[in-house]
Formats: structure tokens, sequence, C-alpha cells
């Protein structure tokens, strides 16, 4: 599988509504970090998200995550220097 684009290097710290929500795997979304469609065609697919109230998040942008769609740190031993 090919690896997925990175937006961003550092998770995504937000505070969502209850919901759900589906988190972009590929990386191409420009509705970081949320899915809109752009992974069509390629072998990626979104996360769906469920929040049952409202909370705050780390969602991970360097798309690299053993946890998706959660920041697991992977981004910490990457060699990128995107912000």
């Amino acid at each position: 599988m090919n690896q997925p684009e990175m937006p961003k290097k550092q998770p995504y710290t937000i505070s969502l509504e209850a919901g759900n929500y589906w988190w972009c795997s590929c990386g191409r979304s420009r509705n970081q970090p949320f899915c809109d469609g752009s992974h069509e065609g390629t072998d990626f697919t979104p996360v769906e998200l469920v929040l049952t109230e409202k909370t705050t998040v780390s969602l991970c942008g360097c798309k690299r995550t053993s946890n998706p769609p959660y920041c697991d740190g992977t981004h910490e031993a990457l060699d990128n220097d995107r912000e």
C-alpha cells in the first residue's frame, strides 16, 4: 500500500461536539483532519469517529498512527519539517 500524504506533522487537537465524524486517512482532503472524498481512486478509506459527548481529541495529522484516528506520537520519529 502507498504511504498517505502528510498534511501536517503535528496532531489536530480540536474540540468536537457529540456526533459521527470521518477522519481522512489518505492525507489528500482539503478539510483536514476530516474526509472530503479525496481518497476516491486510492487504497485509502476514511475512519469513522463516534463521539457520545463534547470532547477534545488529538487526531493524527501525519496519517501514520497505529491507532487511527488518534495521534499516537508516531510523528515524533518522522523526518519532516511540517508543523
